[in-house]
């Protein structure tokens, strides 16, 4: 079994209280540090990596993102999914070639674009094409932005990921959905599904969010965000 068939195995037969956990490494030596916590596989923030490059999030150059993918790929044995923003405007057959000269097994796929949701036809046609590119080699998480862009109503977010499983996708991530509303997007979304977790201790913890219906838990770019603040406060009490 290639490392895209055991990422895609992870996604299976979960028991609620288990989701799948992957943390978000932004260099090769935190994804060492993960994979030797005995993650399974790991799932890279394009804004951990911007940040670690000095980027604002959503300003990586596309060759930067992927020379940083291929970095942490190379540091570690388990599956790593990388999230590539929006797709740096590549047609689908380059950025599915890109991601696997990386090393990717999966990829994060956006639906919106500076701040506005993209037209969810057009989107689905384009994951099609992706995936059509792609075959089995990779994992497709689409995500869904409706949450973060200020539309709060949970069958929009239904409508859009039934439009991208239908179009290919492995797994939909409904970004910044709240709490309250995951066991309506877990009744109305085919298929595993990505939820955004916390690492301040304020929201569920994991297996919490796997009860309420996430396949799958992710950081974005906490650890990444939290590693810089220790390093800061270590860096300050050093200059006092």
């Amino acid at each position: 079994m290639n490392k895209t068939d055991v990422f895609r195995a992870l996604h299976r037969r979960r028991d609620p209280a288990d989701p799948l956990v992957l943390p978000g490494p932004w260099d090769a030596a935190s994804a060492r540090a993960c994979a030797g916590a005995g993650f399974p596989a790991l799932a890279i923030p394009s804004a951990g990596v911007a940040a670690s490059l000095g980027y604002e999030d959503g300003r990586t150059p596309a060759d930067e993102m992927f020379a940083a993918v291929a970095r942490i790929v190379r540091a570690v044995d388990v599956p790593v999914s990388a999230d590539v923003e929006g797709g740096y405007g590549l047609a689908p057959k380059e950025l599915v070639e890109r991601l696997l000269a990386a090393g990717a097994v999966g990829c994060n796929l956006e639906d919106s674009a500076d701040g506005v949701l993209k037209d969810p036809r057009q989107h689905a046609e384009w994951l099609a094409e992706v995936r059509y590119a792609a075959g089995g080699e990779l994992f497709v998480n689409a995500r869904v932005d409706t949450f973060l862009r200020g539309e709060n109503d949970p069958e929009r977010a239904i409508e859009r990921a039934a439009s991208y499983v239908a179009a290919g996708a492995d797994c939909v991530y409904p970004i910044a959905a709240p709490v309250k509303a995951l066991p309506l997007l877990r009744s109305g979304i085919q298929g595993p599904v990505n939820v955004l977790a916390r690492l301040d201790g304020e929201g569920p913890s994991p297996a919490e969010l796997g009860e309420l219906g996430a396949t799958r838990v992710t950081f974005g770019p906490g650890l990444q965000r939290r590693a810089a603040a220790a390093v800061g406060e270590i860096a300050a009490r050093l200059a006092g």
